[in-house]
């Protein structure tokens, strides 16, 4: 298998937490390139400037969608290295508990929830009052998938490489508090970013396990308009049949846990990292290619 065919494959089947990391590899990579080349012949643009967030209000005027585009960009190798390393972490954490959709929706809500906190903090702080500054990076996106993670199953065991079995809240205390020594001292607004992903994860947890998912709003406003586009196709069907009989009504759990094929796409994809493609049988390949239609 070629290296675009397992690349392929691997988007097609790795869930969106694989999918937002080929989002934001790609798009580090080809403006770089793209602009790069173009300073070859003394064309300097500076392409983050469109879509990283200001802290003056008055640029959402005119990019008012870098409210989120800035959770998809990076502004250099190291910086983008990490963070992808941390979303894959914790997206598999995550997914542990919760479903495809709702990473996708914590990841985009904890965006504009750090970006606006991060836009506020440069209003009403003193040391900070007057200041323009901007800023790209997922490390808001991915603190929220972190805390939310956190606050679910805070005593879940991990083992890392170095450290040996520590619990999540302690991976999680670490970060906060690191964020929190380096808040006074040096980038001060991406630490709030990072905080306030951290924080809007513990709400979006709380609030669902009171029966409110904040993140079927993304899921909603994504719904909506692939029927923009769908609805022709599906105005030309008519229903022919109605079942008389109402079927149970199940009550829906609040914490909406993974579906059993998700839960075996995770078991091979595990099996492959641990043992690499060539170890699937010919059954488990055929179910990752039909899952991945």
């Amino acid at each position: 298998m070629s290296i675009i065919e397992d690349l392929k494959l691997q988007y097609k089947i790795g869930g969106i937490a694989v999918r937002l990391i080929f989002w934001n590899l790609l798009l580090f990579a080809v403006p770089t390139i793209i602009f790069a080349v173009l300073q070859l012949f003394h064309i300097r643009i500076e392409y983050l400037n469109f879509v990283s967030l200001s802290t003056d209000w008055s640029d959402l005027l005119w990019k008012p969608w870098s409210l989120l585009s800035y959770a998809f960009f990076h502004s250099g190798i190291f910086h983008l290295i990490f963070n992808m390393l941390m979303l894959h972490f914790v997206g598999q954490l995550f997914l542990t508990f919760f479903t495809q959709k709702q990473l996708f929706g914590v990841y985009i809500l904890g965006a504009i929830f750090s970006g606006l906190l991060y836009m506020v903090g440069y209003q009403f702080l003193p040391a900070l009052t007057g200041v323009n500054a901007s800023m790209v990076g997922a490390s808001g996106s991915v603190m929220a998938l972190l805390l939310a993670t956190v606050s679910y199953q805070p005593f879940m065991e991990v083992r890392l490489l170095i450290f040996g079995t520590v619990k999540l809240w302690q991976i999680a205390l670490v970060f906060i508090v690191l964020d929190l020594i380096q808040l006074p001292i040096d980038n001060t607004g991406g630490h709030i970013a990072h905080l306030s992903g951290a924080f809007f994860g513990y709400i979006y947890i709380k609030l669902l396990q009171n029966g409110t998912d904040l993140s079927r709003i993304v899921n909603s406003v994504l719904e909506f308009f692939s029927s923009l586009f769908s609805s022709k196709k599906t105005t030309k069907f008519k229903r022919v049949h109605v079942n008389p009989k109402k079927p149970a009504v199940k009550r829906e759990s609040r914490i909406v846990s993974k579906d059993k094929t998700q839960q075996q796409i995770d078991e091979i994809l595990d099996k492959i990292s641990k043992s690499g493609y060539d170890s699937l049988t010919s059954e488990e390949k055929q179910f990752l290619f039909k899952a991945g239609k």
